[in-house]
């Protein structure tokens, strides 16, 4: 069974079906390499006001963020959780940094699927930041917040 991603677009934006064709072999990629093949998420691509309510919700911080990621720890369920992207707050930023949405996406989608399964910049010694650029090089997309900001 191949890896699935069910998802939401909660926004105006227009994402296009090839783009979903990307996110898929990034998952697929990151599941095989994670011996997890046989997993599936959700990905809720909403705008800035929905992911403040979720950040202030969940991690008491009432702030608008990029992305967030909700793992579901559960032996009996394929899902590994959900991963929520602000569609306003990755525009804005693929702007400024002159890439496209689409590839501020993928990048906020691997950051997100690698909480999913396990991995935490803020705790471990760099393994985060390096999955993450092994992905991204591999794919030929831009840095990622977390190699801009080193």
């Amino acid at each position: 069974m191949s890896p699935k991603i069910d998802y939401h677009n909660q926004t105006p934006y227009v994402v296009e079906k090839h783009f979903y064709d990307l996110l898929e072999k990034i998952f697929d990629k990151i599941l095989k390499d994670s011996n997890l093949s046989d997993k599936q998420c959700e990905v809720l691509l909403v705008d800035n006001a929905t992911i403040q309510s979720f950040n202030k919700d969940y991690r008491n911080k009432d702030e608008i963020t990029d992305v967030l990621s909700f793992p579901l720890k559960s032996e009996f369920s394929p899902l590994i959780g959900s991963v929520l992207i602000s569609l306003d707050y990755a525009q804005s930023i693929a702007n400024a940094l002159k890439h496209s949405l689409e590839e501020e996406i993928a990048l906020l989608f691997i950051h997100g699927i690698l909480h999913l399964i396990g991995f935490d910049h803020e705790r471990d010694e760099g393994e985060h930041r390096a999955k993450e650029e092994e992905i991204i090089h591999l794919f030929n997309l831009p840095q990622s917040l977390i190699m801009r900001n080193s």
